[in-house]
């Protein structure tokens, strides 16, 4: 079933366990990313932990491929903000800042998440920066989860939750013109989510939107550019950046988020659906 304004596509409760189970191969597949970043690791030995545990799983790289993308992460160093692409001469070193972006495709169904990993020893400055991004997200996922359950929620409010979260922390770059995304049977779908903007507008929050929520944040001016590889975005002004991502959705009963271990209970406690256990596998 699609909305016809923005051609949304609003999943039924059992296409929504299906991408969970995307999602948590997105999921294993950061875990064990972030237990491997190091000095001395290059970003292309985490893109070949990505896919082989991606691929382990019967699932399919969502970025392999895509619009001719080389790899299946993403793999932003300091100043990089996004889509960078993995390489074998990009080697991590002591206080680098590394967001690893990394999509799944199982049974048609997409999952989509990214983290933010310090390596070894990392200014304190620049950790608190993914840890205002990380709970800017959850806060436009909680905002979801309470405009849906009151039938009043728009998708502005959940742009207007994470800016909030955002300039109340500090004084950081909110990235414009790369955001969220609806996602479901492809990765990238209507409605474009911002990280940015005022309440109440746009489309209703309703159970079967699928969205990934996804801060983008920098330690100085949020202008950016892209190299000339087509693909790499980086701050103009050369400040550290930060990406984190989790593929939700909403059900009649509260929220689900699809990339996380734990379907977001830690964070979201009783927001989130009964069909997430109450406990799940330690990661």
């Amino acid at each position: 079933m699609r909305r016809p304004q923005l051609d949304i596509q609003l999943k039924t409760p059992e296409q929504i366990e299906k991408m969970r189970a995307a999602g948590l191969v997105v999921a294993e597949a950061l875990r064990r990313m972030r237990e491997a970043v190091a000095p001395g690791v290059s970003t292309a030995d985490l893109d070949v932990i990505a896919e082989a545990t991606i691929r382990e799983a019967g699932a399919i790289p969502s970025f392999k491929g895509y619009h001719g993308f080389p790899a299946s992460i993403c793999s932003s160093v300091n100043e990089q903000i996004v889509h960078a692409i993995p390489s074998p001469g990009q080697v991590l070193a002591e206080g680098d800042l590394i967001s690893i972006d990394c999509g799944a495709v199982l049974d048609g169904w997409h999952g989509d998440a990214a983290i933010t990993v310090g390596v070894g020893e990392v200014d304190p400055a620049l950790l608190r920066m993914a840890e205002v991004a990380e709970d800017a997200m959850w806060a436009g996922i909680a905002t979801a989860a309470r405009g849906a359950a009151s039938g009043k929620g728009r998708l502005t409010d959940i742009s207007h939750a994470v800016e909030n979260a955002v300039r109340r922390a500090g004084r950081y770059g909110i990235v414009d013109g790369y955001g969220g995304h609806g996602i479901g049977t492809e990765m990238h779908q209507d409605p474009h989510v911002l990280n940015h903007g005022r309440p109440g507008k746009g489309p209703r929050l309703v159970p079967g939107l699928a969205l990934a929520i996804e801060p983008m944040i920098t330690m100085g001016s949020p202008r950016t550019e892209e190299l000339a590889d087509g693909w790499t975005v980086v701050t103009r002004d050369g400040s550290r950046a930060v990406h984190v991502e989790h593929t939700m959705a909403l059900l009649p009963d509260g929220v689900w988020v699809l990339t996380a271990h734990d379907g977001g209970r830690a964070r979201l406690g009783d927001l989130v659906t009964a069909r997430q256990p109450s406990t799940s596998p330690a990661s």
